[in-house]
């Protein structure tokens, strides 16, 4: 083991005046703050701040405005529902956002608010511009009904309530699918106008959803600066070709023709974000060149707009087994800023990119994650976060990479905390590799007395353990317990290279389970941890590692926590929705011969007669990705078993618990269940 990044264990065991600790209450009464926008002329800056109201069960969401140097915070909007999509608009004179479904444009102090659209039926994804004539133009996403539903078909039976189906994706991660369809379409404003209704849609009479679920949102299409040509992503395909593909393609719609092009033709994964290069010349957008995965490396593309050439940075540079994308704006017609997973944070780079070739600068540093970003002259606004703190926004040097923080939202709620000590430990791994291992520490860590432990298992399964503050799987308020938290970034994982990320494919029970081990392992050898006392917990492939640990530990662990995890593999494969993401990770069907071993090697029912551990189970009846039957049969098992069990189910939540008062009996029964048997 070696330790990066932590002082001496010893200077962890202070003793702060602040004595209180984060709860789930606190958690939820904390300010969830997010960027906007910037002004053109970069001296200000809009975001967002939602608050929730567990005993109503809303939230509720308004805009601010503070200089980009701290200074002149300005509350914007104080409406009833929630204000979204800020803009700068008419040479940033006006502001634009979108309020209950439709556009509304303000002055700059908030002052004089009118709603810009009535378009029946209501819009989302609302991306506003500044047209060279003066106009507003919106590019908007737009439900149109294109299908008879079950009840269009039999009239006279009002209180039947079946559904008829022939054809895969009936169903899409947490919605059933119905006879509507989300297309791209357009509407122009003057400044003067109110109440606007009229627009064109762009995919008329196309049974096709653009942008594409369940993620896709503003940013997924685009106009150019000359007002000419809108660009979006759409998967324009239908059953089961969409449940088993993940070519989404970019289509350019010539404004004054109506003609849509595909310009991402022969590329077969995904293509995303498009974004115009300042003067429109260029078009940029990400992409995955392997079809089928959905976790492969994030390229970068440049294209010609003239020409239709086209560069992929990666490629152009030898470092598409180094790197990987994960946001991107043009800065100048050749600077790009990227978001870029790096070892375990978020980070952002500078790429120059000319005829002489392209230059990469890190700009960001430290063990943050930054996230959302807006260009403001020599300095990046960007939302960072951490593991002890929620995000906040920061005004980040382009020169030196200094960040200097803007909004203080939660500064008082920390000021009155405890927070943890998170410790960057290097741990070595069975086949001899080093793991970038998180371990967060309880407030006021006293190492002469002994912790129980936790160790992590991270969903996706390829998505980084990075410095993300969650408010469900929030690492602060596990330590706040009085857990120490073990958090690997197992094999599996972006920013550690793509060799790195692409090993978990075909090996799920393999090494990333002996990486989990290997680091439990290696932290319970401390003074600290009872040995006796560990648990293991996570969500999603988290939650199948919790199910195959539970088979596979040797007795490792005291307890298991499994929200919404794979249990039954070949069950799930005929259940789940995406199936790319099944034939990818698993090889495809279990009834290929050549996939035969994969599902008998890793699939946790059958290592259920090993079972002898205390076990929760979570799952939500509309979770679609990994259906609720999957959790249903863990615990069936586990009682059947004898081994001691509990089942938490949420009929109306997803893979994700949303609704507050649910998330307060999640954390309930979640650290309910580990202090019965991880704490005298």
């Amino acid at each position: 083991m070696k330790n990066i990044l932590a002082p001496a264990l010893a200077a962890c065991a202070f003793t702060l005046s602040a004595q209180q600790v984060m709860t789930p209450e606190l958690l939820w009464d904390l300010s969830r703050v997010s960027l906007e926008t910037v002004s053109p002329d970069g001296k200000n800056f809009i975001y967002g701040v939602s608050q929730y109201n567990t005993e109503d069960n809303s939230s509720n969401r308004d805009l601010y405005l503070m200089g980009t140097d701290g200074k002149s915070k300005k509350q914007l909007t104080d409406m009833e529902g929630s204000e979204y999509g800020a803009t700068y608009l008419m040479g940033g004179s006006k502001i634009g956002y979108s309020h209950k479904g439709q556009f509304h444009i303000m002055n700059l102090d908030g002052t004089e608010r009118k709603q810009l659209t009535n378009i029946e039926g209501g819009i989302s994804n609302i991306n506003a511009y500044d047209l060279p004539d003066g106009r507003i133009a919106l590019v908007f996403s737009k439900s149109v009904k294109l299908e008879k539903t079950t009840a269009d078909l039999y009239p006279d039976y009002t209180k039947a309530e079946a559904v008829v189906i022939e054809n895969l994706m009936y169903r899409h991660w947490d919605s059933w699918s119905d006879a509507d369809y989300n297309h791209v379409c357009i509407a122009y404003a003057n400044e003067g106008d109110e109440n606007i209704s009229f627009y064109t849609d762009l995919m008329e009479g196309e049974k096709f959803d653009a942008p594409v679920n369940p993620f896709g949102g503003s940013e997924s299409f685009t106009l150019s600066p000359d007002g000419k040509s809108v660009v979006y992503e759409a998967k324009k395909m239908s059953g089961k070709e969409w449940a088993q593909s993940t070519n989404s393609e970019l289509y350019m719609v010539d404004l004054s023709t109506g003609k849509t092009t595909n310009i991402t033709e022969g590329m077969e994964g995904y293509d995303k974000e498009p974004k115009f290069s300042p003067d429109g010349s260029k078009l940029a957008w990400m992409s995955m060149k392997t079809p089928g995965y959905e976790s492969d490396v994030n390229d970068i593309i440049i294209m010609n707009v003239a020409t239709g050439e086209k560069t992929h940075l990666l490629q152009a540079t030898n470092k598409y087994d180094e790197m990987t994308f994960q946001s991107f704006a043009w800065k100048d017609n050749n600077t790009i800023f990227a978001g870029v997973p790096t070892n375990g944070s978020n980070h952002i780079y500078q790429i120059t990119y000319s005829s002489k070739g392209v230059d990469y600068k890190k700009v960001t540093k430290g063990d943050f994650n930054y996230n959302h970003f807006e260009i403001a002259g020599k300095s990046l606004i960007v939302d960072r976060q951490d593991m002890n703190h929620a995000t906040e926004v920061y005004n980040v040097s382009l020169k030196k990479g200094e960040a200097k923080q803007l909004t203080r939202e939660n500064d008082e709620m920390y000021g009155s905390l405890s927070t943890s000590n998170v410790e960057k430990r290097m741990v070595k791994t069975s086949d001899g590799k080093e793991m970038l291992t998180w371990v967060i520490y309880p407030p006021n860590f006293d190492e002469t007395k002994k912790y129980p432990t936790l160790l992590y298992c991270q969903g996706g399964p390829q998505s980084q353990v990075s410095q993300f503050y969650s408010f469900r799987w929030n690492f602060q308020l596990m330590a706040a317990k009085g857990y120490i938290v073990v958090a690997p970034n197992r094999r599996g994982l972006p920013g550690f290279g793509r060799e790195w990320n692409e090993e978990i494919s075909g090996d799920w029970g393999g090494q990333s389970m002996d990486d989990y081990l290997a680091a439990i392992d290696d932290v319970s050898k401390e003074s600290y941890v009872d040995e006796t006392k560990l648990g293991a917990v996570g969500a999603s492939y988290g939650g199948y590692s919790v199910y195959y640990l539970a088979g596979n530990h040797n007795k490792r662990f005291s307890a298991f926590i499994s929200h919404c995890g794979l249990f039954d593999l070949e069950n799930w494969y005929l259940t789940t929705e995406e199936l790319f993401f099944a034939n990818q990770d698993l090889g495809g069907p279990y009834w290929m011969p050549e996939n035969k071993e994969t599902y008998s090697k890793f699939d946790p029912k059958d290592y259920v007669q090993n079972w002898d551990t205390p076990i929760l189970v979570i799952h939500g009846g509309k979770d679609f990705r990994v259906p609720e039957a999957q959790g249903m049969a863990a615990f069936q098992a586990a009682q059947l078993r004898g081994v001691p069990s509990k089942f938490l189910y949420f009929p109306n939540e997803g893979h994700w618990v949303l609704n507050p008062q649910n998330g307060l009996i999640w954390h309930d029964q979640f650290f309910g269940w580990l202090d019965q048997w991880l704490k005298d």
